[in-house]
C-alpha cells in the first residue's frame, strides 16, 4: 500500500542522521531546503557565492583543541544564529573572521577571496597586513563590550573610521552616521558622550559604528551579555530591524533562542568545537535530532523558566 504523505515525513525523519562533519544528512544527501553547496538557502537566501566560507578550519590554544575541522558556508545577505554552550568555540569562530585570532590551519574566504592568505604568482602565501586591513573593511563586528572612545562625542566616534580607514571627507562620513545613528534610534544623542547614555544606547551605538562601514557581513558577539536585563530587548530590536533590511549578511552568536528564532535563516549548534547540528530555526530549536542539542535546549528553557 503507497505510504501517505504523513508517514513519509515521519519515515524522513527517522532517517535523518548527522555525518561526521556535524552536518546533518538525509541517507546520506544534505538537506536541500537548507544547503546547497553548503550554503543556507531557505527564506529567499540566493546560493550564489558565498560571502563567508570556513574549509577544515582547525584552532588550537596550546594542547587545547578549540576547533576541529569547521566546514560553514555563509550566503550573501543570510542570517545565522550560532548558538552552544560556553568554551564551545563560538567566539573563536568570529574572532578568526575578523582577523583577531589566526586558524592553526585550513582556509577563511570573504567574499570569494582568502583571508588568511594571498595569491602570489599563483601561489597561496601567507597574508600580509596590508591584505588583511583590505579583507577588514568588508566586515563588522559588535563585541559584548561597546569599545566608544570615552572622550569622543558620538558622532565622531561613529565617524572616525569611515574618515581614516575608508578616506570619507567630514561631511560624507556625518551624512552616513547621522543615517546610522536614526536607524538605531540615537539622531538625537549625536552630541552626547558615551558616559551619559546606558549600557544599551551604547551598544546601539557600537552597531551604528560597525554599520557605517558598510561590511558585507556583520559579526555580533553575544552583545546582550553585559546589559541589564530590562536593556536586552531595545538591542535586539535593533538588530531585528537591520536583518530584515536584508542586505548584510549576520553571524550572530547568541543564548537568546527566541531572538535566534525571530531572526535567523539558519541556526548552527556548535558543540566540543564542531557543528553538532544546523537547519533552519524550526528544525533546530523545535526538532533537534542529536541527543547534545536536545540536552543543550532543555537545560536552557529550565534555567529560564
Amino acid at each position: 500500500m503507497p505510504m501517505t504523505t504523513q508517514e513519509v515525513h515521519e519515515e524522513e525523519k527517522r532517517d535523518k542522521r548527522l555525518d561526521p562533519t556535524g552536518r546533518e544528512s538525509n541517507n546520506g544527501q544534505e538537506n536541500s531546503a537548507v544547503h546547497e553547496n553548503g550554503v543556507g538557502v531557505q527564506s529567499g537566501v540566493s546560493a550564489g557565492t558565498p560571502i563567508v566560507r570556513y574549509d577544515q578550519v582547525f584552532k588550537s590554544f596550546g594542547d587545547v583543541d578549540v576547533l576541529k575541522g569547521i566546514n560553514l558556508a555563509v550566503a550573501p545577505g543570510e542570517k545565522l544564529a550560532i548558538i552552544g554552550p560556553s568554551g564551545c568555540g563560538k567566539t573563536t569562530m568570529i574572532r578568526m573572521l575578523m582577523t583577531l585570532e589566526k586558524p592553526t590551519s585550513g582556509m577563511i574566504e570573504v567574499d570569494g577571496e582568502p583571508l588568511w592568505h594571498k595569491e602570489v604568482k599563483g601561489r597561496l602565501v601567507q597574508a600580509d597586513e596590508k591584505h588583511l586591513r583590505q579583507m577588514r573593511n568588508k566586515i563588522g563586528m559588535v563585541f559584548q563590550q561597546y569599545n566608544l572612545f570615552p572622550h569622543m562625542k558620538i558622532l565622531r566616534n561613529v565617524t572616525e573610521a569611515p574618515i581614516h580607514v575608508l578616506g570619507l571627507s567630514k561631511k560624507e562620513a556625518e551624512e552616513r552616521a547621522m543615517t546610522m545613528l536614526e536607524k538605531v534610534g540615537l539622531a538625537d544623542k549625536v552630541d552626547a558622550y558615551p558616559a551619559q547614555l546606558s549600557g544599551g544606547q551604547q551598544q546601539r551605538v557600537a552597531i551604528a559604528r560597525a554599520l557605517v562601514m558598510q561590511p558585507k557581513v556583520m559579526l555580533f558577539d553575544e552583545v546582550t551579555a553585559a546589559l541589564d536585563p530590562e536593556l536586552v530587548g531595545e538591542v535586539l530590536e535593533v538588530i531585528k530591524d537591520i536583518a530584515s533590511d536584508g542586505e548584510t549578511a549576520m553571524m550572530i552568536i547568541t543564548h537568546e533562542m527566541d531572538f535566534a528564532r525571530d531572526v535567523a535563516d539558519r541556526v548552527v549548534f556548535l558543540d566540543n568545537g564542531v557543528i553538532a547540528e544546523q537547519g533552519s530555526p524550526q528544525e533546530v530549536l523545535e526538532n533537534p535530532q542529536s541527543e547534545r542539542l536536545q540536552s543543550f535546549l532543555t537545560r536552557f528553557r529550565m534555567s529560564q523558566s
